[in-house]
């Protein structure tokens, strides 16, 4: 794994799709190899040697096969399966990370972290804390100390990702991507608004600084 993020192969049919999440993993450091064939996805992943396999099993005729063929092939490495509907117990066969569709990019982005960690989906060290802030992301849950705040979506994915990357200084066109989506119309000084709002809400104890001429950073 390189220093700021791993080597994620992204098995996708869907090039758009395939492109989406390439741009969602590499905005959190990650070098991403994409592979439109599925059926090609066990040798791929043996030349390849990722540290983390995105494997879209929705198209394949025997999902259950494929994964266990580049779980084979990818060694210690985990998969985060990708599927449509499944039935429990093929369901139970796909391992601990798996993606249903349709999935926002911000869930596999999450649930590639999770597998990098080696953390099962939802178990505590998906918690993020800054200060006094705690954020369970998989509840969709913020504190400040005992008091739960109540945050709008946007203003949960933003904090998300300014906890999520503690310490590390952002513009306002990269928080406007992040929480808004790289697509989105919306104007710069919408992300300032955002952070006012984010910074009452929290109170006293918010973690969020303000990086003169450049953007905003989280404190952890």
């Amino acid at each position: 794994m390189n220093a700021e993020g791993g080597l994620v192969l992204v098995v996708e049919h869907d090039e758009s799709v395939a492109e989406l999440q390439r741009r969602y993993l590499a905005r959190q450091g990650h070098t991403v190899a994409i592979e439109v064939d599925p059926g090609r996805a066990p040798a791929v992943t043996g030349r390849l040697r990722p540290d983390v396999v995105v494997l879209d099993l929705s198209t394949a005729p025997l999902p259950v096969d494929l994964y266990r063929r580049v779980a084979e092939a990818a060694g210690n490495a985990p998969v985060v399966a990708v599927t449509g509907p499944l039935e429990p117990a093929a369901a139970r066969s796909l391992g601990r990370y798996r993606v249903s569709r349709p999935f926002s990019p911000r869930v596999l982005v999450g649930a590639v972290a999770d597998a990098l960690r080696g953390s099962a989906p939802g178990a505590a060290p998906g918690v993020l804390r800054a200060g006094q802030v705690t954020m369970d992301p998989h509840a969709r849950a913020v504190t400040v100390g005992e008091r739960r705040v109540a945050l709008t979506v946007t203003e949960f994915d933003l904090l998300e990702f300014l906890m999520g990357n503690a310490g590390r200084v952002f513009t306002r066109e990269q928080l406007l991507a992040a929480a808004w989506g790289p697509d989105a119309g919306a104007g710069s000084r919408t992300v300032d608004v955002h952070i006012a709002q984010l910074r009452s809400k929290l109170g006293e104890g918010s973690p969020i600084r303000t990086v003169r001429g450049v953007g905003y950073v989280l404190d952890a």
